[in-house]
């Protein structure tokens, strides 16, 4: 077997792998949404209080990735995101342990801080095993795992939260990501490698490279990516709570029939929108942003519709749609990052990109929506999320005036060497 095909034969590995560590990510990250009616009842809480439980979570991710992003641009990534997975794997299980809501948030908001060091190197890391013309079709592997890991979350959640309690669904759903932890551990990172083939180490990196997480294209992405959050984050927590109070179905059917749709949308969508987005960047740098804005804009009045009709084939049917087309920008948007960064700053890039998007998205969509629901019932109070939806539409149309000027176009090239 010729080198070139071993090395090929690892990236694959390393895309493996690594997907399946991002699908305990999501798993474990919105189980809690799956059994938000069991807590609230048992817990005596209201939706204010219910919401904050998400928005723990987003406050200690987001605000622990910039430093783990500096971090991992100096220090292995793989074993940052080995650590990652050892800590919230074991924070998760640790919510099944707790007695009462102080510390249920506690453990929750720990599961946030170990999440972010993963979150901040696997997109860059997996980038390095491939070369650019694959990045949004592999950036779109690797983010699969949203729709089927919360799909699987709710899925679970729903299920053994409806059998079994919600203490039980945490503790379950937290012990997988333990057996992960070794063989991500010693995964052999990819090496970065400069435009006239040297290798660029840790030690190489410059300061000055930070400056590029100033350009008008990165700041417009990212706030585009923050508004589809805080949308998106929103729905995704308060859905399944949607289903049980408007269209009564218990928890374990609310959540299968959500994660069920979710899966199916999330897996086209999050394709369709990788593939469309290499084969449009490849006629222009504003592909991926065309795919990601238009997604946006098409999407909008169909969530509308999902969630202002009194039947629940309707309501199903386009929450399928819409989440198709949200779900589009998940590889183009994350890629336009990739593109627009070197290799030696992309831990960064990620974590002020992770800080920004969710300090402005879903760190504070579950409490302004909960407390919105306290006043004016659930429903209404939903109808806030399409007009985050056209915000980042328009934000990515404005984004593509900026991308082919601000687009490095001596960047370095990533190739296939795995450290030996």
């Amino acid at each position: 077997m010729n080198k070139e095909s071993v090395s090929g034969s690892y990236s694959s590995y390393a895309l493996a792998l690594l997907l399946g560590v991002n699908l305990l990510n999501y798993i474990d990250r919105q189980v809690i949404y799956a059994v938000f009616p069991l807590i609230k009842d048992d817990l005596h809480i209201s939706d204010t209080k219910l919401g904050f439980l998400g928005s723990a979570f987003m406050i200690c991710y987001m605000v622990s990735a910039p430093l783990l992003g500096w971090t991992g641009d100096r220090m292995s990534r793989v074993k940052l995101a080995s650590y990652g997975l050892a800590f919230w794997s074991l924070a998760t299980a640790g919510a099944g342990l707790a007695i009462g809501y102080r510390s249920l948030l506690v453990a929750r908001s720990v599961v946030g801080v170990g999440e972010a060091s993963f979150g901040t190197v696997a997109p860059g890391l997996l980038a390095d095993y491939f070369p650019k013309a694959q990045h949004g079709r592999v950036l779109s592997y690797l983010y699969l795992a949203i729709p089927v890991g919360s799909a699987l979350g709710y899925l679970l959640g729903g299920s053994i939260g409806h059998t079994m309690g919600w203490h039980a669904a945490f503790f379950i759903v937290g012990v997988p990501g333990l057996l992960l932890i070794v063989p991500l551990h010693f995964l052999r990172e990819s090496r970065r490698i400069g435009t006239e083939g040297t290798i660029i180490k840790h030690s190489m990196q410059p300061q000055r490279g930070y400056t590029a997480l100033f350009s008008r294209s990165f700041l417009t992405n990212t706030m585009a990516m923050a508004a589809m959050t805080f949308a998106l984050g929103g729905l995704a927590q308060w859905v399944p709570t949607f289903l049980y109070r408007v269209h009564h179905l218990d928890v374990a059917r609310g959540n299968a029939i959500f994660g069920g749709v979710t899966v199916l949308a999330g897996i086209s969508g999050t394709l369709a929108g990788g593939w469309l987005g290499d084969r449009f960047q490849e006629k222009s740098k504003k592909g991926y942003l065309m795919v990601s804005g238009w997604g946006f804009f098409i999407g909008t009045p169909i969530t509308i519709y999902a969630l202002i009709t009194s039947s629940l084939s309707g309501c199903m049917t386009a929450v399928f749609f819409a989440e198709f087309f949200l779900f589009l920008n998940t590889g183009p948007l994350n890629t336009v990052i990739v593109t627009i960064t070197k290799p030696t700053i992309r831990a960064m890039a990620f974590a002020v990109n992770i800080f920004f998007i969710h300090a402005l998205g879903d760190a504070v969509s579950p409490t302004i929506l909960g407390w919105l629901s306290d006043l004016w019932g659930l429903r209404r109070a939903l109808l806030v999320t399409p007009v985050a939806i056209v915000a980042a539409a328009f934000l990515c149309f404005l984004c593509m005036r900026f991308i082919e000027k601000d687009t490095e176009r001596d960047e370095d090239i990533t190739v296939n060497r795995p450290v030996k």
